[in-house]
């Protein structure tokens, strides 16, 4: 068990340790992690970060196995688990304590899912790719009772007849956020399938001209913030509910602390700290509501708490990770405990004046 390697490591992680052993269990020592004052004299620093399983889902509710899935969500109402196992191209709902309940397949009108929604209400908007049935990428729409509703296509913007989605996330204001294969920003719609706007940060890698990001995932957090997740520029692009542009944060790289291939991203629920799995370096990058870089976890491996091309991140509500470890076949449900010291902080000795006594009577 990673708890039982754990105990044996008495040291934080290095970077010389990037891809070895250590950087499963510990992560990176951060020097000023916000997380306010420990007391009036020290303030908590980061001093190391366990990981466990203590779950891993690969089956269903028949027992048969998963095939590369590719994302996972979290109804953060009924706290189901949902997962795209694009393999067998259907849907499976779990339920909080990753009991398996059912599958969303043909039955349903789903035959080629790649990503879902779920608004306030239990309705599930699933994105469905290209395939011999049906030539055009597509919206289904399912019903809180798992009922077909309509599949929305597209329209009305520029490569709409060519546009095939493959993420989807919902604002408190109804309107639906997509990005699409190789397709530069998000297009933005209502739950009818009318088409909105665009929403397109432009931005240039390194010494290279500027251009619109192509951009592979999107988030909407609690607060109604839009992540907007490149996976060319190796940048997450944060917005208002209003979608004013409020800062950039990541950085294109293969080493700790960069994204060489970033494919998913998440917040948790209290907005504080930020997920994104990296594909290609087989590893998760935290980081603070502010886009500081925290620590990673994962490397490349088949065993607990390892990857192998993870292609997705969510959290549930009791603040569990849950990983799409897809060419392992399974989510990882992963525990993340951290560890405090406390850093003295010395005060400077307050000032005693004394007023001067009047003298006389």
């Amino acid at each position: 068990m990673i708890t039982g390697i754990i105990a044996l490591i008495l040291m934080p992680v290095t970077t010389s340790f990037q891809y070895g052993l250590i950087d499963l269990l510990y992560a990176e020592q951060v020097e000023d992690v916000k997380a306010g004052s420990a007391s009036s004299t020290g303030r908590k620093k980061l001093a190391s970060t366990e990981i466990t399983c203590p779950q891993i889902i690969n089956e269903d509710h028949e027992g048969s196995k998963l095939s590369y899935p590719g994302k996972v969500l979290v109804d953060s109402v009924k706290k189901e688990i949902y997962v795209v196992d694009s393999g067998n191209s259907r849907i499976l709902i779990y339920t909080s304590d990753f009991y398996p309940l059912l599958s969303i397949d043909k039955i349903y009108g789903i035959d080629s899912p790649v990503g879902l929604a779920i608004d306030f209400e239990g309705y599930l908007f699933i994105a469905q790719s290209k395939n011999k049935k049906n030539k055009e990428g597509r919206i289904s729409v399912l019903n809180p009772c798992l009922g077909w509703m309509k599949d929305i296509y597209f329209e009305g913007f520029e490569g709409s007849d060519n546009f095939t989605p493959n993420s989807i996330a919902i604002s408190d204001r109804g309107y639906l956020y997509l990005t699409g294969n190789s397709y530069r920003g998000v297009v933005v719609m209502d739950k009818n399938g009318t088409f909105s706007h665009l929403l397109t940060p432009v931005d240039r890698l390194g010494e290279s001209p500027e251009e619109k990001a192509i951009i592979c995932d999107v988030e909407i957090d609690n607060q109604g913030n839009i992540y907007l997740l490149s996976e060319d520029m190796g940048r997450i692009y944060v917005y208002d509910s209003q979608e004013r542009y409020l800062f950039k944060f990541g950085q294109k790289g293969g080493s700790t602390g960069k994204l060489s291939r970033p494919r998913g991203i998440i917040v948790d629920g209290s907005g504080e700290r930020i997920y994104v799995i990296d594909y290609m370096r087989h590893t998760a990058n935290a980081y603070s509501g502010d886009g500081q870089f925290l620590f990673e976890f994962g490397g490349k491996g088949w065993g607990k708490g390892w990857f192998q091309y993870p292609a997705d991140i969510a959290v549930d509500t009791l603040g569990n990770i849950l990983v799409a470890d897809t060419f392992n076949h399974r989510v990882q449900v992963l525990k993340i405990q951290e560890t405090f010291s406390v850093e003295k902080v010395k005060e400077p000795k307050p000032k005693v004046t004394c007023s001067q006594r009047s003298s006389g009577g």
